[in-house]
């Protein structure tokens, strides 16, 4: 599955930063888990410091599917308004969705410290900034910033005049967030990846698994050169290829477009240097710093699924993008140096799904971390997996499983 187009920053910054080898003989592990994205590697982490003997197996190189198109974004805002949760499956699970999200960002800066340190995985912690897109959507983001200030979220209220003032932004309301951050997934997925196998586990790349049969007390995997990987449990985290494995689509492809800016100047940046911004609207346009002063703009989300389409709109996208971030910050010199764009998927409630489908049984975990956050999802989602394989009880299972309808 082709997930990408054009020049993703990722990539191009980092290019291949190590090779791991192909499957080339049977073997067998605890776990297996499909997919050497940064899903993958943190569930793959996950099992592996709590004693789960893991192999990960990856069709490209590492890395190189959706987690080099991402636009590493860390927040704990979901796509769907806690508001809209609340409704839908009741305000106590509304809040432990957010809370889960909230709680994942500090987990992961704690992970990025103990491989080389936030800087090296990219993190930087800033502020979210989420503006009212249209004057009839200043009601909306009130009842929502009513809602997450009475759970304690540390959550700002901006009118129209203080927010021009403060961050240049002229829009009829705005919540700021003052947690949330940056990351580098690609370069964070490497390196989760690189100590596993320091450590022992199996890494995989170039790895294609083709047929899976699950039976009562274990899976049998078989690659596309015919090797067969005997497992305990088989996770798959192969993000929107996990679809494949499904008779029935759980979630709508899209693809995204996105570009980053050359450096500019710190000072001109402002605010901008610290706080993600994004707004009201669906699709959403949304922008972020980087650790080294650039702006990262990406939206103009499409229903569009074929590749070569895809392909074809990368840099009209990119001018759109360009043009209205010029319109919202017009003394900012905005020279965009690489432009791309990414499949993603999104669920219709905005929630992941983390565990076993009907289609397979309990041995066969699906790791689907869709929407915006993802990569939050995919933290708090990595402990539930666990626990699943562990036969816990997770406080999670229900809210994210493939029955929660």
């Amino acid at each position: 599955m082709d997930l990408k187009s054009g020049y993703p920053y990722w990539a191009v910054r980092n290019g291949l930063m190590q090779a791991f080898p192909p499957l080339q003989q049977d073997a067998r592990c605890d776990v297996l888990v499909v997919g050497g994205g940064i899903t993958g590697a943190l569930v793959a982490d996950e099992l592996a410091r709590h004693g789960h003997d893991v192999m990960v197996v990856e069709q490209r190189d590492v890395g190189w599917g959706s987690s080099a198109a991402s636009t590493g974004l860390l927040q704990y805002e979901i796509d769907t308004h806690m508001v809209d949760l609340a409704r839908e499956y009741g305000e106590d699970a509304a809040v432990q969705a957010y809370r889960a999200c909230a709680d994942a960002i500090p987990a992961l800066e704690d992970l990025a410290r103990s491989l080389r340190g936030l800087r090296d995985a990219g993190i930087r912690p800033c502020h979210s900034l989420y503006f009212a897109s249209k004057r009839r959507h200043r009601g909306d983001l009130w009842d929502e910033f009513e809602l997450r200030a009475r759970h304690g979220f540390d959550v700002v209220w901006f009118d129209r005049e203080p927010l021009v003032e403060t961050y240049g932004v002229d829009a009829p309301a705005a919540i700021l967030s003052r947690l949330g951050a940056s990351i580098d997934p690609y370069r964070m997925a490497y390196r989760l990846l690189a100590r596993l196998e320091r450590q022992g586990a199996a890494i995989h790349d170039r790895t294609r698994i083709d047929d899976l049969q699950v039976m009562s007390r274990s899976v049998l995997a078989r690659t596309g050169d015919g090797h067969a990987i005997r497992a305990g449990h088989v996770v798959f985290a192969a993000g929107y290829a996990n679809q494949k494995w499904l008779d029935k689509r759980v979630a709508a492809n899209r693809s995204s477009y996105a570009f980053i800016t050359d450096p500019i100047d710190a000072d001109m940046l402002g605010k901008l240097r610290s706080t993600m911004v994004w707004e009201s609207a669906r699709p959403y346009l949304y922008l972020r710093p980087t650790e080294d002063d650039r702006l990262l703009v990406g939206g103009e989300d499409d229903a569009v699924d074929v590749p070569a389409k895809r392909d074809a709109r990368v840099e009209k996208k990119a001018r759109k993008l360009l043009k209205r971030v010029q319109h919202m910050f017009p003394h900012l010199p905005l020279q965009p140096a690489f432009s791309w764009a990414g499949t993603f998927a999104e669920t219709k409630d905005g929630l992941p799904y983390f565990g076993a489908h009907p289609q397979h049984g309990p041995r066969a975990l699906f790791a689907m971390a869709y929407g915006g956050n993802g990569i939050t999802y995919s933290m708090a989602g990595a402990p539930l997996l666990r626990a699943l394989i562990e036969r816990r009880r997770h406080a999670l299972a229900s809210l994210f499983s493939f029955d929660r309808a």
